[in-house]
């Protein structure tokens, strides 16, 4: 089966669609201008199924050249035969490749080659061979030999039993057995490491792994989170782990396998040899290959959890429109403010000290009801990081006083909302924000930063290494390459998802714009600081190293606001300008029409069973279904009617931003403390992170609150991503309160 047909068969799709998809990826397009631009050629292929089959491919391009390399290597050496060429193409992991190569591929030194060294290779296959008749020892005699240290019979079949052992570890079909039997019936055991044990019990702390300190599950369906519980544990040398193997059904078959070899006089050497090959040289790779199978597979399932809950933070719903108070807290060196207005410029930034070990809150609350009054402040957008609850104490009594008229006569409600600040020290120390705000300091560039996530999460976000970003599990113990290239394609999927605007976007932004590059980014915004505004996208092939490729590629995700063309703000690309116009002319609008908001009424045109039959006859009657009518459109634009669709959407709705779509967050006035929670207490709150065992829930105290899967739903829920996402505001129930352990309880279930 070549790689197409593979790819159809796992993806479920059609042929022609892989086909389509290979052609296209090998061309260079970008994942996202597939999915947006080349519909006809894919059949509508979402970017979800076109990560995936890019993804595939790569491995199975691989797998190929990795099989081409050992079939090579085993030709050089003139041991290929037709059965083991099959056996390589037949291959379909890169681990059954190497298990087939093991035996023809160069290693160390091993007991079995010095045991061939030594002469012993006759005497292994006598030991093997049905036809022995002559007892071991007797025969091991012929095999002495001064010169190479075999000076009695003992030693002579100590050897050719290493050569055996050899062997047999080395059999593909073998360890292939052996390990499936053990991933499925295998048992990972832990226990605490006893120096740690006696350090515990003498000091009477806790460990967090303390779940793992007598813990024994089978492998088979063992949960990633847990995988990498015990994974750090066992790096931070808190736990001992140990694969425990099913021994006896394994060297029980093995013996059974291997007695079609042996008779009475060789039994019991060939059981040796196995049981030898076995334990020694089979079990510990076995485990280590599990192992690392587990943890790769724990992984990826962490990186899924980690990129959707990244999707969601990126994609939650602009706040626009409104100035914004950022406030960066801290204990020691005092909270940091900054004033954002509504297009993201900062007006004014202080510092103030109303928590410990100062404790200035009068001072502190006199200075907010200044920057209030002064800057027409909205909303108070609060980092969720050390002293955020402290903070969010005196923001909401702040707030009741402003209310109150204690500061003066208040203009309007005041708020306040937690964000997740995760990665806003990151960006505040780094280059990018030194070179974006040379005059402020790290602490005002990250109050900004805290205030400006609010106001556009996605344009803010994409500053920082979306790896620190905190929305994951145990994201520092993954392959970082690959954790780094998953997250980046959840950024590229979201920052072309919402389209950039080409003459306010950073460069930041504008490197994950699909055919972009980080130099070519860096370019156009220097473009842009040269020679004023865009005013066309086709100003773009005027930036240095943008060629017609990436234009092409580019174009139609950047948006021109009040440019020479109307289509510009649009996500029309410019190669179906023509199609768009000629789409305007048959429905009587002009390209103007788009932006002054007439053109929203296409849609009313197309669903009148009379307006399409006035332009191209009446041959399809007085069919209810518009299909008739858009084939026909599609037809006299000359596109396809996927392309079709989408340019009626934007004409219908320019620029559309599909994050409004989205819950906004939740505001609040008030806060309480975990001391107010009380066991069937109703409350309102957003989902911070989600995790394989539940999701944590901000309720406005000074603890998140976990809902367990067993709690999100009066259904059953395979994994959690299935019922919420990250910002999603939700009601709970509270379950349980552990003051001392800060641990609360929640449910999302119906009372009963």
């Amino acid at each position: 089966m070549d790689i197409t047909q593979k790819i159809t068969k796992e993806l479920g799709i059609k042929p022609w669609q892989a086909e389509a998809v290979i052609n296209l990826i090998d061309e260079g397009n970008t994942i996202p201008f597939i999915a947006r631009y080349r519909k006809e050629a894919t059949g509508a292929l979402d970017d979800e199924i076109l990560r995936r089959f890019d993804e595939r491919l790569k491995y199975l391009r691989s797998l190929e050249e990795r099989k081409q390399t050992v079939i090579s290597s085993i030709e050089s050496q003139g041991k290929l035969t037709d059965e083991l060429l099959a056996k390589l193409e037949q291959a379909e992991t890169v681990v059954a490749v190497e298990d087939i190569y093991r035996p023809y591929k160069p290693k160390r030194r091993t007991r079995a080659m010095i045991a061939r060294e030594k002469g012993l290779e006759g005497l292994a296959t006598y030991i093997m061979s049905q036809d022995a008749t002559v007892s071991v020892p007797e025969e091991a005699l012929k095999y002495l030999n001064e010169e190479h240290e075999v000076n009695e019979a003992d030693t002579a079949i100590k050897l050719a039993l290493d050569i055996i052992a050899g062997d047999i570890s080395d059999d593909a079909d073998i360890r292939t057995w052996i390990r499936t039997l053990t991933a499925k019936e295998g048992v990972l055991i832990t226990s605490v490491v006893p120096a740690v044990k006696a350090e515990l019990e003498a000091s009477g702390e806790r460990s967090v792994y303390e779940n793992y300190f007598e813990f024994a599950e089978k492998v088979d369906g063992l949960p990633g989170h847990r995988i990498l519980a015990i994974n750090r544990g066992e790096n931070e040398k808190v736990l001992s782990v140990k694969l425990e193997a099913p021994v006896d059904k394994i060297e029980g078959r093995l013996f059974k396998d291997l007695k079609s070899s042996a008779n009475k006089v060789t039994q019991q050497y060939i059981e040796e040899a196995a049981s030898d090959a076995y334990k020694r040289l089979i079990a510990p790779s076995i485990e280590t290959e599990i192992r690392n199978e587990l943890t790769l597979g724990a992984q990826e399932g962490a990186i899924k959890i980690f990129a959707s809950n990244l999707e969601q933070l990126l994609m939650q719903p602009p706040i626009g429109g409104k100035t914004v108070l950022g406030w960066d807290p801290a204990f020691r060196t005092g909270c940091k403010l900054a004033v954002v207005d509504a297009t993201g410029k900062i007006l004014d930034t202080t510092v103030i000290y109303p928590t410990a070990p100062q404790n200035k809150v009068k001072e502190a609350k006199l200075t907010l009801a200044k920057l209030v009054k002064k800057y027409d402040i909205d909303i108070i957008s609060v980092g969720n990081g050390t002293a955020s609850r402290e903070s969010e104490q005196i923001i909401a009594e702040f707030i009741k006083e402003y209310d109150q008229g204690l500061y003066a006569n208040p203009k309007k409600q005041l708020q306040y909302v937690i964000v997740n600040e995760a990665g806003a020290s990151v960006y505040s120390a780094s280059k990018l924000a030194t070179e974006e705000y040379p005059d402020l300091d790290v602490g005002e560039r990250s109050s900004a930063s805290i205030a400006r996530r609010l106001q556009d999460p996605l344009a803010e976000l994409v500053k920082i290494d979306p790896r620190s970003i905190g929305v994951g599990q145990y994201q520092h113990d993954m392959d970082q390459k690959r954790l780094a290239e998953a997250l980046g394609a959840v950024v590229e999927d979201c920052v072309n998802s919402v389209g950039v605007d080409l003459n306010t976007a950073s460069a930041s932004l504008l490197e994950y714009v699909s055919g972009i590059s980080k130099p070519i980014a860096a370019n156009i915004v220097k473009y842009r600081e040269e020679n004023g505004r865009f005013d066309s996208r086709k100003q773009l092939l005027k930036v240095a190293k943008l060629g017609p490729k990436a234009f092409e590629q580019c174009a139609g995700f950047l948006r021109i606001r009040d440019g020479k063309e109307a289509l510009d703000c649009t996500a029309v690309h410019p190669e179906s300008y023509d199609a768009a116009r000629k789409i305007l002319e048959i429905m009587g609008y002009k390209p103007s029409d788009i932006i002054t908001g007439v053109a929203k009424g296409i849609s009313e045109s197309l669903s009148s069973k009379n307006k399409l039959q006035e332009k191209f006859g009446s041959k399809h009657g007085n069919s209810k279904s518009d299909r008739p009518s858009m084939k026909q459109l599609a037809e006299a634009a000359n596109i396809g009617e996927y392309t079709l669709k989408d340019i009626l959407n934007e004409i219908e709705k320019p620029g559309r931003d599909p994050r409004e779509e989205a819950e906004a967050p939740l505001l609040r006035s008030d806060v309480l403390e975990i001391s107010d929670l009380r066991p069937d207490m109703e409350l309102k709150g957003t989902v911070r992170n989600i995790v394989d065992f539940g999701a944590f829930v901000d309720i406005g105290v000074h603890q998140d609150g976990l809902v367990h899967i067993s709690e999100l739903s009066d259904k059953f829920v395979k994994h959690p991503l299935d019922v919420v996402k990250v910002g999603d505001v939700v009601n709970v129930r509270v379950l349980s309160v552990d003051e001392k352990r800060k641990k609360i309880a929640l449910s999302m279930k119906k009372k009963r």
